[in-house]
């Protein structure tokens, strides 16, 4: 079946004109802007949209090619990639008949290996009661591993105590827990809460919500032009009256690392404390919140081989003792009167209700596995096929395309930053990238804003592409993805407005198809 006969709709920037697809050999432009197509209409919408561009002009943090440049090497054990692999159902399928599964869409969440998959089975078939209820055998089996995954979660953090660890729902519930019980005790009126221009929504949204409520001022970090933060202006930030520092470990957009240790030290030299987003730090390299000397440090457990419905947060234990609860109901109490109620301890002061009890022993298998693998091993960059490998190489085959921008540090600019590149192409949307990828080579790549719409109005765009790799990713596979976006790019730029273009043989015959 064709593509357009599918149904794909693409959605471009408002303003801009629709392209338009009557059949598989013939386009043409909608000539009228800003008109909204009928249901039949967006069934037929282009795939070949040369039109459409969600740029306006080259922002901070882009680089701009326009000149092929040469890819780098790589000395990948195919062996030690197909050993990984194995362990992922989901990577061994085809997402049509004879295309298999490219997966770099791992920033935004990662596949589950067997084992994982295997503990979240076996909890569920045989130790599957509800925790801290009961005094018959299955409660027992159960709340004891709901707590020992407790303990490897905090084993993985190296957190010095196992009750520093809150299971949430993801790193957005533990950020907002933090925001609505310390926040909401200690922002008053004129504080300051410093935070960056690249933070995730998630980490930006509660602190506006709380700067509401409160009377306290958000100040921003900004970029440089090479894509990393500019720290020595961040620090600017920093003084008697900032309340609070949050910030990404490493940005989910622009892949560089950021200085916690650094930052944390003098926020904590004026009294501040300090909170760090590390989902795109936790699943790619060791992290130990003892060394960051940060207060609190949240991430999702989808994102490092874990399943849905639950992340961490890691809290310093005489901050979270110090914190009021944050929801209300059974387990996060002591002991409840009509005339009021005192409250738990830590951890399970924050963990009102049935937690999600085989989520978290899931995340705590996803934490062996990882260890079992790891950490260093799978960040290292004198490692042949490490991240760092796979980062230089997806970054030196995206240098390569034409009109290229490549947002974040180049891998000589910050030799660890993450294995996650965000672009655009002049002349094409991301979203015609991300659809034309997948439906010729099974390529799942990302498009939009990814939560992170202050930091593309920083860019100077509205959305973009990104292609994020993990241990299990191969160099072949990026070989895959950047070769079909060599096809797509010229699919959508071929011929001028109007014109009936010459496809590239591959896009004619998968249109046709």
């Amino acid at each position: 079946m064709a593509l357009l006969a599918q149904g794909l709709t693409l959605s471009p920037p408002p303003g801009l004109p629709l392209a338009r697809r009557s059949n598989p050999r013939k386009t043409e432009l909608a000539s009228a802007r800003g008109v909204q197509p009928t249901h039949a209409a967006a069934a037929t919408t282009a795939l070949v949209a040369g039109a459409l561009t969600n740029r306006r002009t080259p922002g901070v943090g882009a680089r701009v090619v326009s000149k092929a440049a040469k890819p780098g090497k790589s000395s990948w054990s195919a062996a030690e990639a197909e050993g990984l692999r194995s362990d992922f159902p989901a990577l061994q399928q085809e997402v049509k008949p004879g295309v298999p599964l490219v997966y770099l869409d791992n920033a935004a969440t990662s596949q589950k290996p067997k084992q994982v998959l295997d503990e979240l089975n076996r909890f569920y078939s045989q130790d599957n009661s509800n925790v801290h209820r009961g005094m018959h055998t299955l409660s027992m089996r159960s709340t004891e591993a709901f707590e020992t995954a407790r303990q490897k979660v905090a084993k993985f953090v190296n957190a010095p105590d196992s009750h520093e660890i809150v299971f949430t729902r993801n790193a957005t519930e533990a950020i907002n827990l933090v925001a609505r019980t310390w926040g909401a005790a200690n922002i008053a009126k004129g504080d300051e809460i410093v935070l960056t221009v690249m933070e995730h929504h998630a980490n930006l949204v509660p602190w506006q919500l709380l700067a509401e409520s409160t009377g306290a001022v958000l100040r921003f970090g900004r970029l440089r032009d090479d894509g990393t933060l500019d720290v020595e202006q961040f620090e600017s930030l920093i003084g008697d009256r900032t309340k609070l520092v949050a910030f990404c470990h490493v940005s989910n957009v622009l892949g560089c690392v950021n200085p916690v240790e650094r930052v944390a030290k003098l926020a904590h030299s004026v009294g501040a404390k300090v909170l760090v987003d590390a989902c795109q730090s936790v699943p790619h390299m060791p992290v130990d919140v003892q060394t960051l000397g940060a207060d609190w440090l949240v991430a999702s457990g989808h994102k490092m081989c874990g399943p849905t419905g639950i992340g961490f947060l890691w809290g310093r234990g005489e901050i979270l003792r110090g914190s009021p609860p944050f929801l209300g109901g059974g387990e996060m109490i002591d002991q409840v009167t009509l005339e009021g109620s005192t409250f738990n301890d830590i951890p399970h002061k924050f963990e009102a209700g049935t937690p999600a009890f085989a989520e978290a022993v899931a995340l705590g298998a996803a934490c062996e596995y990882l260890t079992d693998l790891g950490m260093a091993a799978v960040s290292q960059r004198h490692r042949a096929g490490g991240e760092h490998e796979l980062a230089k190489h997806l970054w030196s085959r995206l240098e390569a395309l034409p009109g290229i921008h490549l947002y974040g540090p180049s891998p000589e600019t910050q030799p660890d930053r993450a294995s996650l590149v965000c672009f655009n192409v002049d002349g094409c949307h991301a979203n015609d990238l991300a659809t034309l990828v997948d439906q010729d080579r099974g390529v799942a790549m990302r498009s939009g804003h990814h939560c992170t719409q202050p930091l593309h109005g920083e860019l100077g765009v509205t959305a973009s592409a990104r292609l994020s790799a993990y241990f299990y990713n191969t160099i072949e596979e990026i070989d895959v993805a950047v070769d079909a976006l060599e096809v797509a790019i010229g699919l959508i730029r071929t011929g001028p407005a109007g014109d009936e273009p010459e496809l590239d043989p591959a896009m004619a015959a998968l249109l046709d198809a």
